[in-house]
């Protein structure tokens, strides 16, 4: 038979044995755990790309501080830094009298990162030209540009930068200066002045106009209705060579309808010189223009000068392009001039 008494008071003893032991780890785990906490406390120990850094005690904090740096940098032309990598980050427990040394790690780390710059570069036709901080300066020097009535204002522009290296800035006042370009003088001139040739002049002429007389002189290089391997259709006009910067002057008198910048002609002046005796609206077209001289609305006569010869547009050397149209259509200028 089984002595329960005695199995009871074995299991009290085992009970109570048990209890003393836990309570003896219990007691050994505080006092060792409080000798740790007044001898060590927990830090970390930063290592970057295997090499040791040092000790923080606040992880979070210093790695926040590392990712602000990344993102903009430490001055206000920096716009970010590219950082190959982060650091690593390992818990330990050290003894108090050794400190962290964040400031130290931070420097370390930046030190291998790469700041991009941002900063505006100006740009007149695509070619930069100057460069600012910001792109108030750079709003600032095309509007007064256009203030200004710079002869460049529409091809002037700014983009912004982000580099490695911070190039020179340029005050505003200085690039306006530098960037400036004197708008044409709307003059106008007697046309053996302006050419340095005699024009030709044809009285009476079969066009319907009182007179008419040769834009500028010079040799045909292209005549009206031929085909090329540059144009997408027949020849509308006729092409006289003629160097850079000779002065045009217009067939007859007339009213400038437009003076401007036009796809495949490049630089453009169109006179109407209203409608013949015969009622026909007569127009005639200056093309491939290196400059213009003359503004919508101007009034021109057999004197005046409207641009000047270039290679501007579908062209392939310096040429005046000269159209003449009755009623909207292009005909032979042959017909009436360069007989």
């Amino acid at each position: 038979m089984f002595d329960i008494k005695s199995i009871l008071k074995n299991t009290v003893v085992h009970l109570r044995t048990g209890f003393k032991l836990a309570l003896l780890f219990i007691i050994g785990a505080a006092i060792i755990s409080f000798l740790i906490f007044v001898v060590y406390r927990p830090m970390y120990s930063v290592t970057l790309d295997g090499e040791f850094l040092g000790y923080t005690s606040d992880k979070s904090e210093l790695q926040s501080r590392i990712s602000e740096y990344v993102k903009s940098g430490d001055s206000q032309s920096v716009a970010f830094v590219e950082m190959e990598n982060l650091p690593d980050y390992k818990i330990c427990l050290l003894k108090k009298g050794l400190t962290a040394n964040d400031d130290e790690i931070f420097g370390n780390v930046i030190k291998t990162g790469t700041p991009y710059y941002k900063y505006y570069a100006v740009l007149e036709n695509g070619v930069e030209k100057c460069y600012v901080p910001t792109y108030l300066e750079a709003d600032s020097i095309i509007n007064q540009l256009k203030e200004k009535n710079s002869h460049n204002k529409d091809a002037v522009t700014y983009m912004v930068k982000y580099d490695t290296v911070l190039s020179n800035f340029t005050d505003t006042g200085t690039a306006v200066a530098s960037l400036y370009v004197e708008p044409p003088v709307n003059t106008k001139e007697p046309a053996t002045t302006a050419t340095g040739r005699n024009t030709i002049v044809y009285k009476n002429s079969t066009l319907g106009l009182a007179a008419i007389q040769q834009p500028i002189s010079g040799m045909i290089t292209s005549r009206f209705g031929v085909s090329s391997r540059i144009r997408r259709s027949n020849h509308t006009g006729l092409d006289i060579a003629a160097s850079t910067g000779t002065p045009v002057i217009p067939i007859a008198s007339g009213k400038v309808t437009f003076s401007g910048r036009k796809g495949s002609y490049g630089n453009l002046v169109i006179v109407s010189h209203g409608k013949n005796a015969s009622g026909q609206a007569i127009e005639s077209w200056y093309a491939h223009n290196s400059r213009l001289n003359v503004n919508v609305g101007d009034s021109v006569n057999e004197n005046s000068i409207i641009s000047y010869v270039g290679s501007t547009g579908n062209s392939t050397g310096p040429h005046l392009h000269l159209e003449i149209r009755i009623n909207g259509s292009p005909v032979n200028p042959q017909n009436y001039l360069y007989n």
